[in-house]
């Protein structure tokens, strides 16, 4: 009786929508609010949006919101695109309109990397807005202009993959369904085009020009037409040039300078005339800057890890071999390597500089050349339980368990001897830690 209560009580305090259990709010989109939920027959997590009634809405702006939730469901339903999230079910219950989307465990926001301390490197900007272009011009193709492209709705996964969300301002070229279009100066100000602002007839070449915007932001950590308040913003995107890469930065390939001014012309037919014509474009800087780029040889790597204590009792082939399954990656002073809460199966080996061990704003150690971080979640794809900061300029070799796995079976074994020789002295640094603090 007791557990038939319990089990009742459970049952009545679970949300649901439809048949989706939810566990948690996630995000905030157009329009709705995003909730991590399960699919109770599948056991399968997905991301739900939910449109509900505002008390305060007028007939016209209630109208207004379930256009928007139709156009938007619409939209991502006629995508399939493995760098946009798939939609997998709509509905509505109880006058609250829901859409249920893929869920991407462990993703960041491109707005993460749009600040002045935490860019990525140039190669990595131009990879993910190749794949940008590249899945907005499929979505171009199916009759879908975005209209509000901005980094908080593009987001990387884990393994770097680009996934573009919220369709929720989405324009539908399809002749039936332009009596349900909703028009007007629609949008994120800053990342509007210059036709956006004057509600002009927008087309593909309008997500280009805020492609363009994002690519940007994402090279200076600026926005080309930030102003004060949004008529100065308009103004700005509508009269004014941007400010030349080249004033925030000497490094940027002067090809890549020219596609990004490109996209950021005033009137369309100065631009792109497709998102795939942009993709072209980077496709041949993106080549140009992996073949260009000053980046060390495999010869190089070798001489700077062999050095290090982790590969001490490793052969010469052996090293090669880990050095190869792994990715050279180098990080300025302040840059956040990995994130408190982020879920990453990779495991770093520190190179070069220091880095910093954060928990809750709190270092809580220093680490230095040859120290290792990211052992959990590189064994149980747990959420990261500290934040790395580099202290200085600082090189990792970043190594995922599924390349380490094609090794060969000496490399394997003496890679498993070294990581746990590594986590047990990391183990005891932060029990020593502890014993301190409680001091």
């Amino acid at each position: 009786m007791v557990h038939a209560m319990a089990e009742a009580t459970k049952t009545q305090t679970v949300q649901t929508i439809g048949k989706y259990e939810l566990i948690r709010p996630i995000g905030d989109g157009n329009m709705g609010t995003v909730y991590l939920a399960r699919d109770p027959f599948s056991l399968q997590d997905v991301a739900i949006k939910i449109a509900t009634p505002k008390p305060a809405d007028d007939d016209r702006i209630a109208r207004r919101r379930r256009k928007l939730f139709y156009i938007e469901a619409k939209a991502a339903g006629m995508l399939r695109h493995p760098n946009i999230v798939a939609t997998i079910d709509a509905g509505v219950e109880d006058d609250r309109r829901y859409l249920v989307m893929e869920y991407v465990p462990g993703a960041s926001t491109l707005d993460r990397f749009c600040r002045p301390d935490n860019l990525l490197p140039i190669e990595h900007v131009v990879g993910t807005m190749l794949k940008c272009a590249i899945a907005f011009d499929y979505a171009h193709n199916q009759g879908v202009v975005h209209r509000d492209i901005k980094p908080k709705n593009i987001m990387l996964t884990q393994d770097n993959e680009v996934k573009i969300c919220d369709f929720g301002l989405a324009l539908i070229t399809s002749a039936d369904i332009n009596d349900t279009q909703v028009m007007g100066r629609l949008g994120s100000p800053r990342y509007m085009s210059p036709e956006q602002v004057s509600e002009e007839m927008v087309t593909n070449q309008s997500d280009v020009f805020s492609l363009g915007v994002v690519t940007y932001e994402l090279l200076t950590g600026v926005s080309p037409f930030k102003a004060d308040n949004i008529s100065a913003i308009a103004r700005r995107i509508t009269r004014e040039a941007h400010k030349p890469l080249t004033e925030y930065r000497d490094d940027i390939p002067p090809a890549l300078v020219h596609i990004v001014d490109r996209t950021l012309k005033k009137h369309p037919a100065g631009r792109y005339q497709t998102a795939m014509d942009l993709a072209g474009d980077l496709s041949l800087i993106h080549d140009e800057i992996r073949h260009t780029t000053n980046q060390l040889s495999s010869t190089r790597q070798f001489e700077r890890v062999s050095r290090l204590s982790f590969f001490e009792e490793f052969e010469e082939s052996e090293i090669l071999e880990t050095v190869k399954a792994g990715e050279w990656e180098e990080y300025e002073a302040g840059n956040e390597i990995i994130l408190e809460g982020e879920f990453d199966k990779s495991f770093y080996l520190l190179i070069s500089g220091k880095v910093s061990v954060r928990r809750a704003d709190l270092e809580v150690d220093v680490l230095r050349p040859g120290a290792t971080f990211g052992e959990l979640g590189f064994i149980v794809n747990q959420a990261r339980t500290a934040t790395i900061v580099a202290r200085d300029k600082a090189t990792v070799l970043k190594i995922r368990s599924s390349l380490i796995e094609r090794t060969s079976i000496n490399c394997q074994l003496r890679f498993q001897k070294a990581f746990l020789k590594n986590l047990a002295e990391r183990y005891c640094s932060t029990m020593n830690f502890i014993a301190r603090s409680k001091r």
